[in-house]
């Protein structure tokens, strides 16, 4: 595969960009992404439940793409090993970003910010989440955000367009429509390892401390308590505080 383009076109028109990639599948969708955009392109990973789907596409349609993961120091031991996994199986430019403060500090700090409220939730998603991810997208010089995110992950995603605007960002989501049943037929058919806490009942995976197992097998209810499912990467594009 040729080198990514460096002359992109110009500013994409998220409601465009949705309706060209409507009828395509998944792997046509990266390389018309990565055909119009060029090196305007950034991925992100968080090596979670569904990671390896996007990781294989990536490798096969966009493997020069690079590929962003947010290490926010509180991730389970079991997230780290299969990130270890992942990045041997399908080599990408992956770039790993960190906060600017530890988790040590934080917790020293500040205690368990996650459990201060509405708050401390938000002091907690910018100080580990947010921000680093503005930092990833600023220095990389990405402006065309690919996520991994799908409508059957919550209720909160059913209205998401396959491209949106989220302040300076394009958000494309090659796999939104996507329901659960094809995912799994993916991970069988490429015979795809699993994230080792997948058999423990979580069908989602964050931080080890807003992060628990499905008591009904749906997403709902297992993030920050029940209280929300969203970290604040993925707000909707009218509400959201995120600076990029």
């Amino acid at each position: 595969m040729e080198a990514l383009n460096v002359i992109p076109m110009a500013d994409p028109d998220p409601a465009q960009l949705s309706a060209d990639m409507q009828d395509l599948r998944a792997g046509q969708r990266l390389e018309l992404l990565r055909e119009r955009l060029g090196s305007r392109l950034v991925a992100s990973t968080s090596f979670g439940l569904q990671a390896a789907v996007m990781l294989k596409l990536l490798h096969e349609h966009a493997p020069d793409v690079p590929v962003v993961f947010i290490d926010t120091g509180f991730l389970f031991p079991e997230t780290y090993q299969y990130a270890d996994e992942l990045m041997e199986k399908f080599p990408l430019d992956y770039r790993i970003y960190q906060p600017t403060i530890s988790a040590a500090r934080i917790q020293a700090l500040w205690g368990n910010l996650w459990e201060n409220g509405k708050d401390g939730s938000e002091r907690y998603g910018l100080l580990t989440k947010i921000e680093p991810m503005n930092r990833a997208l600023r220095e990389i010089g990405g402006d065309v955000w690919i996520s991994g995110l799908r409508r059957a992950h919550s209720e909160t995603r059913q209205v998401r367009a396959l491209a949106e605007q989220q302040k300076k960002t394009t958000k494309v989501y090659p796999i939104l429509d996507w329901a659960d049943a094809q995912v799994d037929l993916f991970f069988h058919h490429n015979q795809l390892p699993r994230h080792p806490l997948a058999e423990q009942g979580y069908v989602t995976m964050g931080d080890w401390h807003s992060t628990r197992p499905s008591e009904d097998g749906t997403a709902n209810g297992t993030r920050f308590n029940g209280e929300r499912y969203e970290c604040g990467l993925h707000l909707d594009s009218a509400t959201s505080d995120f600076q990029i």
